[in-house]
Order: structure tokens, then C-alpha cells, then sequence
């Protein structure tokens, strides 16, 4: 009988080791997962196909520049105007391409996507400055001309050219936008838009490889 009752109270004792351990393994295990979750969290993934890059880190360096300010059309890094906002970004535009995006803007609302502008007009400053830090970040005035015109050239300083985001909002524009007369203008620029006014019956132009195609 006391035979008995120690192999029970073993059995007893090398069952709860066994929970114990167990317990230990579930919570290391937790452990990793939330550390891998937060390590992924914390840098932001490749777009996908179709996704829309912004060229954020070219504007915020312009912004770091305290000569630069809303005057110059500068539009804050993480707060996009809307398409009725009274700032020159907004205002400056040409008046029909800025009509085309209020139009493009309640209907992509009608289907759930606020359509907002990270960059409109510029000001000459504002342009060169932006080329300036181009040049920086991509190692020569060759290539920075892919992505970033002369303020003699840019159609921003024209009023005549919108960077629309989020990245929902310009692949919807990307869709729908030649039915308002916007159309995609540079293949490298999928947020880039310009009023293309035969474009609600004769669709958009053929896209541009970048901006150097279109000044050669």
C-alpha cells in the first residue's frame, strides 16, 4: 500500500514538472514571437505591386530648411492637404487642374478613399531646393533628373502637377482619373498627376519612362 502511494505521489510530482514545463515552453515561445513581431513593426515593408512609393524623403529634407515654409508651397510631412484646404500648395494650382481634383476627389469618396495632395505648386526656392537635395541623395545631377525637374521646367511651379496620396488614392486616380481629365504622366512617378483634358474621351497619353524623357 505505502508502494502505492509513492509511485502516485511521483506520478503526481512528474506531471506537474511536466505542466510546468510545458508553461515555460508556450511563454519563451510567446516571448520570440512578440520580439519578431515588434522587430517587423518597426521597419516598413517593400511596397508591393502596385503600390505607390512617395518621395518623402527628398521633400523632408527641403522642409529641414527653415527658409522654406508653407509660402512656398511646402506641405508638412505626415499631413497631406485636402483638395478645399486654403494653402498655396492647394490655391496655386491651375484653377481647371485644381477643379479636375475636386471632382476626382468626391468620387473616390463615394467609394471609401480620401484623395489628399502631398506636394502641389511650388515656389522657384522651394523647386531648387528640392533638386539640391536630389542631387545629394542620388549621387548625380544626371540621375536626380529622373526624379526631381529644374524649377525652369517643373510642372509644380507651373501649377500645373499634383502628388497625390495616400497610396489608395493614387492607384484609384491611377483607375479612375482619366475620367476627370488626370492622368499618370512618368512610370517612376506613380503619384504624379497632370490635367490631360481629352483624356475622358481619348484616355490618357502613353505613360513617360521619367521626367528626362519628356525634356529631351
Amino acid at each position: 500500500m505505502n508502494s502505492s502511494a509513492a509511485v502516485a505521489r511521483r506520478n503526481r510530482r512528474a506531471a506537474a514538472l511536466f505542466a510546468t514545463l510545458v508553461v515555460a515552453l508556450i511563454a519563451a515561445v510567446f516571448v520570440v514571437q512578440q520580439a519578431l513581431t515588434g522587430a517587423s513593426a518597426s521597419t516598413s515593408p517593400p511596397p508591393q505591386a502596385g503600390q505607390v512609393q512617395q518621395e518623402v524623403p527628398v521633400k523632408q529634407a527641403a522642409a529641414d530648411d527653415a527658409r522654406i515654409t508653407a509660402a512656398d508651397g511646402l506641405i508638412a510631412e505626415g499631413r497631406p492637404a485636402g483638395v478645399d484646404d486654403n494653402v498655396p500648395a492647394v490655391t496655386n494650382l491651375d484653377p481647371q487642374l485644381l477643379t479636375a481634383l475636386r471632382r476626382a476627389a468626391a468620387a473616390a469618396s463615394a467609394d471609401g478613399v480620401e484623395l489628399r495632395i502631398n506636394s502641389g505648386w511650388r515656389s522657384r526656392e522651394f523647386q531648387d531646393r528640392l533638386l539640391a537635395d536630389a542631387v545629394k541623395k542620388y549621387g548625380s545631377a544626371q540621375e536626380a533628373a529622373r526624379w526631381v525637374a529644374t524649377a525652369d521646367a517643373s510642372e509644380h511651379v507651373s501649377g500645373d502637377a499634383a502628388d497625390i496620396g495616400p497610396w489608395a488614392a493614387a492607384e484609384w486616380l491611377g483607375r479612375h482619373g482619366a475620367a476627370f481629365g488626370l492622368c499618370q504622366i512618368y512610370g517612376n512617378e506613380p503619384w504624379h498627376f497632370e490635367l490631360r483634358a481629352k483624356a475622358s474621351t481619348e484616355g490618357c497619353p502613353r505613360m513617360l519612362r521619367d521626367p528626362t524623357e519628356r525634356r529631351r
